[in-house]
C-alpha cells in the first residue's frame, strides 16, 4: 500500500465515529483552517533555517491538513482526495502548454506570460472577470496588498517609477500627521492603512518583497532587543527602569557592535 493510502486510512479512522478520536470528530473545515495555515508558515520556516530535516516533518504536518480537509468533505459528500490530486493535476498540465501542449515559451520570462494569461482566462471562466480576482481575503495582509499592486500594475494602472510610490507614501505620511491632529481614531486608522498600503507598493517597484523584508526587521529587531537587554543586566539596571536617553545609547553601541 503506497503510504499517502496509509495516511488516508489513519484519517479516516480519526475520524470514524465508532472508535474514532473525539477531538478529530469535533473539527470541521473553519476550525482546521487555522492549523493549515500555521503549518504553511513553518514549512516556510524550516526552509528559511534550511532545515531539511525539519523541513520534511513540517511538509508532512501540511500534507496531514490536506488530507483531513479531504476526509471531511469525502464525509459531506463534496469531493475526495483523488478528486483533489486529480484537479491539481488537470491545473497544472493546463498552465504548462509549454511542457504539455505545443507552446513554444521557453524562457521563464515567456511562461510566466503565458501562466497569467492562463489564471485570468480561468477567472474569467468562473463569472469573475476582475484583474484583482482570486487574490484571497485570508493572504497575509502585506502579502495581498503586493498582490492586488501587481495586479492591478498588468493591467496598466501603476506608476511608471519607484518615484510614483515614494511621493504616494509622503503624502500619506503626511495625511496621517493631520489625522493624529483630529484625534479621530477611524481616520488615523485609515491613513496608517493607506501608508503601509503606498509602502508595499514603493517596495514592489524595488523588487522586494515586504513581507519577507518585514520579517527580517523583526528579527534584527529581536536581536539587537535581546542584546540590549543584555547589555543591561550586565550593568545591574533593568529596561524598565533606565530612562530612554540611556537605553538608546545601549541600542546605538549594540548597532555599533554589529558593524564591527
Amino acid at each position: 500500500m503506497a503510504e499517502i493510502d496509509n495516511l488516508l486510512e489513519l484519517m479516516g479512522a480519526l475520524r470514524n465515529p465508532d472508535g474514532g478520536c473525539p477531538w478529530d470528530l469535533e473539527q470541521d473545515f473553519a476550525s482546521i483552517a487555522p492549523y493549515t495555515i500555521e503549518e504553511a508558515y513553518e514549512v516556510a520556516d524550516a526552509i528559511s533555517r534550511n532545515d531539511m530535516q525539519d523541513l520534511k516533518s513540517e511538509l508532512g504536518d501540511l500534507l496531514l491538513q490536506v488530507v483531513f480537509h479531504a476526509q471531511m468533505a469525502t464525509e459531506a459528500g463534496l469531493f475526495d482526495f483523488d478528486d483533489v490530486a486529480r484537479g491539481i493535476t488537470d491545473k497544472m498540465r493546463r498552465r504548462h502548454p509549454h511542457v504539455f501542449g505545443h507552446d513554444e515559451a521557453r524562457t521563464a520570462g515567456k511562461v510566466a506570460g503565458s501562466w497569467e494569461r492562463i489564471k485570468a482566462d480561468e477567472r474569467a471562466g468562473q463569472g469573475d472577470d476582475s484583474a484583482l480576482a482570486g487574490i484571497a481575503l485570508a493572504l497575509p495582509a502585506l502579502k495581498r496588498a503586493e498582490k492586488l499592486g501587481k495586479r492591478a500594475a498588468r493591467v496598466g494602472f501603476d506608476w511608471p517609477d519607484a518615484l510614483g510610490p515614494a511621493e504616494k507614501l509622503q503624502e500619506e505620511l503626511d495625511e496621517i500627521a493631520e489625522a493624529a491632529e483630529t484625534g479621530v481614531a477611524e481616520a488615523i486608522d485609515e491613513e496608517v492603512g493607506d501608508a503601509l498600503f503606498a509602502l508595499v507598493n514603493l517596495a514592489r517597484h524595488h523588487g522586494v518583497d515586504p513581507e519577507a523584508a518585514l520579517s527580517r526587521a523583526n528579527r534584527k529587531f529581536e536581536r539587537r532587543f535581546r542584546a540590549l537587554e543584555a547589555a543591561v543586566a550586565a550593568k545591574g539596571a533593568s529596561v524598565e527602569t533606565l530612562p530612554l536617553e540611556a537605553l538608546e545609547d545601549v541600542w546605538q553601541a549594540v548597532k555599533d557592535g554589529e558593524s564591527r
